[in-house]
């Protein structure tokens, strides 16, 4: 039963399992199933071979019970299999590690019969894992439907030998071990398999906020949560730390399922004795509350508690982490369902209007209202929303106004007359059918409005065109927008890796995506790229750009992975009205622009505490502009992108 309902979320946040600690041999799965179930649970995280099990010749796997004990769907649906946490692949022992390789295998090879969506791998045991992980990666590129999640604690403690450090008395010394470090050597290892995801251990304690971020980059499937991890409240029932709390509700906006684990630690009236007593888990009476419903109930009430998803998360959720080209205005023709997507962003016109009316009350005073008329010309007009918005301005200014609204696509231009036509503008706006860099305008404007801004502010072009446009503007004229400066910041982003990885080609690593960042983790704050101003009368001015960046990780986040650069935008429009996505100072409700990923071909390993130094030009020539980039700390890639090889926009 999912957790609650929360309006727009179709997330696997939703479900949340239990996990089994004792072996359910013979009969005891469908049991223990039945009531977890019944107790509101959605899955178990269950043993699927006897722990005592050690390989023999001729010995047939004594598994948890025959594939006819539950049907296919419950298999599929409600079982993740767990692997025999004894397996140890990378021991100095042969034997064991001979064993441990034969079991591993069988065990998946019993979960891929059963149709098990998952299988949770058991933690590495050391920092030294590439056996294991060349155990996996095998396994892996076997595999078609189903995926492995590697246990990994969130904070592992991990005691020193006798060959390293040991304090008086012969006490060995108690390190934190980064277990992200962990789980880094193993997915490197693995190749970044798309089919390798991650179950973390919640413990009682957690390391800093900055450190748990990293986290949300990774592709983290579970969040298995100990019961140790509770505390308890003034009426003896569980609950948990605010740091806890705060951290379940990012991993609940992730699409992180919990997994609850452990023995009860609180009683419950409703438990009876010889639940709480010996057996978490299965119990032959069904009415009997779980053991560990308490917990489960904790869990919902956090899930409930969340805000629902504003209107524009509804909105934009089908886009989350999904690759898209960014536009080519230039060198195609929008069709008319984009027109209608961007039409639908009402914040983005009303700040439009906004900066348009201040604009001419800045230019015409009151007492030359009667016998002034500012000629305003829409470079750009698409199907007429700026022509609305000026129009608008100017009636709530008291102003008149005379539009051009130039526009090179002629079927939005048939579009254009009917809006002129219905709306009875003909004596207002003049439709010009043509290129704004080719038009000879017959006046000269007052105003100059365009809606030519990408995702990185000048991406689509608009330096360009409104350098072209700028000549038909009187020397005290006014650009909308006045100004834009462009944004990045490095990010861990395993998901777009993964999914920019399968086209098995570098064209595709140095191209630049539009995408609505979620599985994401932004690892320093933005600095700006570029910046452009409008209109620009220098003869000396160049649309070319290069700037040198150094980002600065918090001291706390420990050692990272960066997968590329998430980029952003901001605009003036005209003084203090602006736009923008850039996430510190975002244009609230707006949805016209996603960000823009810049992909590193190689990820790059950051060690705790390390610079970030990152170089990226802005090129252009006669046909095209594009963009190099390149790390150079805290270790060199290639400058991607090289001559615009692989991805430009066309002039």
């Amino acid at each position: 039963m999912p957790l609650g309902q929360r309006a727009g979320d179709k997330s696997d946040s939703r479900y949340c399992g239990v996990e089994v600690l004792d072996f359910p041999a013979g009969d005891g799965l469908p049991a223990v199933l039945s009531h977890s179930l019944s107790s509101a649970f959605d899955f178990l995280l269950a043993p699927l071979v006897d722990p005592e099990y050690r390989p023999t010749p001729g010995a047939v796997l004594p598994v948890a019970a025959s594939d006819l004990i539950l049907s296919p769907s419950q298999w599929s649906s409600h079982i993740v299999g767990k692997i025999s946490e004894w397996i140890d692949l990378d021991s100095e022992d042969e034997q064991l590690r001979l064993d441990s390789e034969l079991t591993l295998k069988q065990e998946i090879a019993w979960a891929s019969h059963l149709s098990l969506q998952a299988c949770v791998l058991p933690p590495p045991r050391r920092s030294t894992c590439a056996n294991y992980a060349r155990v996996v990666n095998n396994i892996l590129q076997g595999l078609t439907n189903m995926q492995l999640w590697l246990r990994i604690p969130l904070e592992k403690k991990e005691s020193i030998d006798e060959d390293h450090v040991i304090v008086n008395n012969n006490h060995p010394m108690t390190d934190i071990v980064d277990s992200w470090e962990w789980w880094n050597s193993f997915r490197l290892l693995c190749e970044h398999s798309s089919q390798l995801y991650v179950a973390l251990d919640i413990m009682s304690s957690l390391p800093s906020m900055n450190s748990l971020g990293r986290w949300f980059g990774e592709p983290v499937r579970a969040a298995i949560l100990q019961t140790d991890a509770f505390l308890t409240n003034a009426r003896g029932y569980p609950c948990l730390s605010k740091r806890h709390q705060t951290l379940l509700t990012g991993f609940f906006n992730h699409s992180v399922q919990v997994i609850i684990s452990g023995r009860s630690n609180h009683n419950d009236s409703q438990v009876s004795e010889g639940v709480l007593g010996s057996d978490e888990n299965h119990t032959e009476d069904t009415h009997t509350r779980h053991a560990l419903s308490p917990y489960l109930d904790y869990i919902a009430y956090l899930y409930q508690r969340i805000d629902p998803l504003p209107e524009q998360e509804r909105f934009e959720i089908n886009y989350r982490d999904f690759l898209q080209s960014p536009l080519q205005p230039l060198m195609d023709n929008l069709e008319a369902q984009t027109y209608e997507t961007f039409e639908k962003d009402t914040v983005k016109y009303t700040q439009y209007q906004r900066a348009i009316a201040k604009a001419l009350v800045d230019k015409v005073p009151d007492n030359e209202v009667p016998t002034t008329r500012t000629v305003l010309m829409v470079v750009g007009a698409g199907r007429g929303p700026l022509v609305r918005a000026s129009l608008q301005a100017a009636e709530e200014t008291g102003r008149k106004l005379k539009v051009y609204a130039v526009e090179k696509n002629p079927n939005a231009v048939i579009t254009l007359h009917s809006l002129i036509k219905l709306e009875g503008w003909e004596s207002m706006v003049t439709i010009i059918s043509s290129d704004m860099r080719c038009w000879d305008a017959p006046e000269k404007a007052d105003i100059l409005v365009s809606e030519l801004l990408g995702s990185f502010g000048d991406n689509e072009l608009s330096p360009e065109c409104l350098d072209g446009a700028q000549r038909f503007l009187k020397p005290d004229g006014i650009s909308i927008p006045s100004s834009y400066t462009s944004f990045i910041q490095p990010v861990t982003a395993s998901k777009l890796h993964n999914d920019i990885k399968a086209h098995k080609d570098i064209a595709h690593f140095e191209t630049a995506y539009v995408v609505k960042l979620h599985r994401v983790a932004r690892l320093a704050p933005p600095q700006e790229v570029f910046s452009f101003s409008h209109p620009n009368f220098s003869p000396k001015a160049t649309n070319e750009r290069y700037t040198k960046l150094q980002f600065e990780l918090p001291q706390d986040t420990g050692s990272c992975l960066i997968h590329g650069f998430a980029g952003y935008f901001d605009a003036v429009l005209y003084k203090d009205v602006h736009l923008g996505i850039e996430p510190n100072t975002c244009t609230p409700n707006m949805f016209s622009w996603f960000p823009i990923f810049f992909p590193l071909r190689k990820p790059i390993y950051v060690p705790s505490e390390s610079p970030i130094d990152v170089h990226f030009w802005r090129c252009c020539a006669a046909t095209k502009v594009w963009y190099e980039w390149a790390l150079m700390a805290p270790s060199p890639s290639p400058i991607h992108n090289s001559n615009g090889r692989s991805y430009w926009v066309g002039l």
